[in-house]
């Protein structure tokens, strides 16, 4: 098979299982808690690196913004032998009792977007793996016993984030988000929305293969926290900042199971 010609990369080159965040800056982040890093492409918004963790070899590949950059990512990565996908983002909260920092565990996507559309009708729904979100939700519930143990040890008063499972939506408006969509969102009671995970679901699940995503929330549109941007870390509420490490973490210990 011919060299991916946006991704760059070989079959035989990377690991069955990719973790996926939006930011190519995250791939750097993630693969700093991981061992064996090594950069195996990079092109465009697409950076691809190599690592181990837990004993656990896996490849991280950044998707860009939006479901047709990921799309991409999925198609290319599937043509070279990847078969698990996990995203690891950001999202933006739609319910009032969702706090920056919290994490989401998706259990489906709202298609609010186009790029799906092109595979297949808007009837099929956009669902994780059922293996790929147990694994996500073990993880996650084991990281805040963890964290709630070493908070109730510090004097800071610090709050645990918490961990929410439940529905999403994937939109490609970022900016064209308005007062009367977020209020529908909240309505029919999804939990946040961010640019990838329907895409990734449902490709992942017409191609037979598995996905889940976990995000951290970095806003809450409901309270019109929402922060200006979704590109850096560094740009993110401090809170979000330091739970994106959390989210790695858990998604990390996850693929150690899959």
């Amino acid at each position: 098979m011919a060299t991916q010609p946006h991704l760059l990369v070989d079959e035989g080159q990377l690991s069955d299982l990719a973790l996926i965040p939006g930011d190519p800056g995250r791939v750097d982040r993630i693969a700093s808690h991981c061992e064996d890093a090594e950069t195996v492409a990079e092109n465009r918004e697409y950076k691809v690196v190599n690592a181990t963790y837990g004993g656990r070899d896996l490849t991280i590949c950044s998707t860009g913004i939006g479901c047709p950059s990921a799309a991409i990512a999925i198609e290319e990565l599937a043509n070279v032998g990847v078969e698990t996908f996990v995203r690891v983002g950001t999202t933006g909260a739609l319910q009032a009792e969702i706090e920056i920092g919290d994490m989401i565990v998706a259990t489906g996507a709202a298609k609010n977007e186009g790029t799906t559309k092109r595979y297949e009708a808007a009837e099929f729904p956009a669902v994780p793996d059922y293996r790929v979100l147990s694994a996500l939700v073990d993880a996650a519930e084991a990281n805040d016993e963890c964290a709630a143990g070493q908070a109730a040890k510090r004097a800071n008063g610090d709050v645990v984030s918490r961990v929410h499972v439940g529905p999403i939506a994937s939109d490609d408006a970022y900016y064209a988000e308005t007062d009367d969509a977020v209020d529908d969102w909240e309505a029919a009671g999804m939990l946040s929305v961010e640019m990838e995970a329907a895409a990734v679901f449902s490709l992942a699940r017409r191609k037979g293969l598995r996905a889940g995503a976990i995000c951290t929330v970095d806003g809450n549109l409901v309270k019109g926290t929402q922060k200006g941007t979704n590109t850096e870390d560094d740009e993110l509420p401090e809170k979000a900042k330091n739970n994106v490490g959390r989210a790695i973490d858990i998604a990390l210990e996850a693929a150690t199971t899959l």
